[in-house]
């Protein structure tokens, strides 16, 4: 629903609070862009309260080209953020770090606590409070959308619901209370954590979850607030998503499959590994095939030696480490494979990101993760989806093998099926729904005060 369409002169203003904004490299950094880009593109007027550009530089990792892609309209007002745990020049420590470093480190995780129960960002409560606060001065905000994690962007929203009767969304990426690989609660029910989480989910407007499971999980813990809990899935964004090309079936050469993304130490990499080297061994369809696995093995640059290991067990097999592929190659990328790999660590309420990316290239996705995952529930209907019974060499293997067939020879009319089934993730598809309901939220509560 656009301004015209909510009859308003003047476009409603939403207040978007995020730490991970462009040029942020993390995962979440996209749904970030997107949905502060959606609204815009719907005509609402956009101010994202982030972090400074140095803070992406110095610790994180930066992407300038992300920058970019913002919708021109939307301003974005970027505050101090301080990481004092995460410093490593020795210049900036203070006297008493550099004497004991861990004693430092202990007190400093304490003080973080004291404003708001989450480590390394609780201190930023007070400065996203009085910025969105010094925003609705200059504009008054008409909606609040808050993204997680860190879960302390919330507090913004709350305070301006709380100061001047702000309606807020509450925007998960993942969960605050519950471990999405092992289905544990990680805060335990009379604690800080769960205590704000119920305090928020209570005064918002709207839930959002990335998918059903994670969703429900949150019904039961809040049965008095299911009917404002909605799944807003992550989708792809056409712009960011690969330019591949289908060649059709492939009868000439070997085939080259591949995995784009990080591989976390939770995925099944030595299970793939072997799996693999069983299905080369008993499929003529394989023979000559490539795994090609490029991203970072582990969270941060270096690889970890045992994933390494793990990859280079099986180069005789035609398994292979690229390294880490960006933007500007991603495409040459994913235009070599004929089948994609989706390798994810074991949890019912895993979805993964990647998914949706994998979705759009309409290519064949083998699943490599265990079948209860919630990525299965995304995947299911898609005609050229190949998952395992179960994480096993074998499995995995059984999988491979069929797959490595429908390369082969899956026609035409199949491929394009493959193609639509993707393409209704797209993500202003998944987004518009919720946009537009809030707009009818905004266009009332206009209308009650005029």
């Amino acid at each position: 629903m656009t301004a015209e369409r909510m009859g308003m002169t003047d476009r409603p203003h939403m207040l978007y609070v995020a730490w991970g904004f462009p040029p942020c490299r993390g995962g979440g950094v996209y749904r970030a862009l997107a949905t502060a880009n959606r609204f815009a593109a719907l005509g609402w007027k956009v101010t994202v309260l982030t972090a400074e550009r140095e803070t992406f530089y110095r610790f994180t990792g930066a992407d300038a080209t992300l920058e970019d892609r913002v919708d021109p309209s939307v301003e974005v007002v970027r505050v101090p953020f301080d990481w004092p745990v995460m410093e490593t020049d020795l210049r900036r420590w203070p006297k008493a770090r550099a004497r004991n470093p861990r004693l430092w480190s202990k007190w400093r995780n304490k003080q973080d606590l004291i404003p708001f129960p989450e480590h390394g960002y609780g201190p930023w409560r007070s400065v996203i409070e009085e910025a969105a606060e010094r925003i609705h001065a200059e504009n008054p905000v008409d909606l609040t959308v808050a993204t997680a994690n860190p879960h302390v962007a919330f507090t913004a929203a709350y305070h301006l619901h709380e100061k001047a009767n702000v309606p807020y969304v509450m925007d998960y990426r993942d969960a605050w209370l519950l471990d999405v690989f092992s289905g544990n609660r990680l805060h335990e029910p009379k604690s800080r954590a769960a205590k704000w989480e119920e305090k928020l989910v209570e005064a918002a407007q709207e839930v959002w979850f990335v998918n059903d499971p994670i969703k429900e999980w949150h019904v039961e813990l809040y049965p008095a607030q299911a009917s404002k809990m909605h799944v807003v899935a992550n989708g792809f964004d056409p712009e960011l998503v690969p330019d591949t090309h289908d060649r059709g079936p492939v009868t000439d050469r070997p085939l080259t499959f591949g995995y784009v993304g990080t591989v976390s130490p939770k995925v099944p990499l030595q299970d793939f590994v072997d799996g693999w080297k069983i299905a080369v061994e008993q499929s003529e369809e394989l023979a000559g095939a490539k795994a090609k696995i490029h991203g970072y093995l582990g969270y941060y640059a270096v690889p970890r030696p045992d994933m390494l290991a793990a990859i280079n067990s099986g180069a005789d097999e035609g398994v292979s480490y690229e390294g880490p592929v960006g933007k500007a190659e991603i495409a040459k990328a994913y235009d070599e494979f004929d089948v994609q790999l989706l390798m994810l660590g074991k949890g019912k309420y895993v979805t993964s990101g990647k998914v949706f990316e994998y979705l759009a290239t309409g290519l064949p996705v083998v699943s490599v993760h265990d079948p209860e995952n919630a990525a299965s529930d995304v995947l299911r209907g898609h005609p050229l989806w190949f998952p395992v019974t179960e994480v096993t060499p074998e499995a995995i293997a059984a999988a491979l093998i069929e797959a490595a067939h429908a390369a082969r020879t899956a026609d035409e009319g199949i491929r394009q099926k493959a193609r639509e089934f993707g393409a209704g993730y797209r993500r202003d598809l998944v987004m518009d729904p919720r946009i537009e309901a809030l707009a009818e939220v905004v266009t009332k509560k206009s209308e009650v005060s005029a």
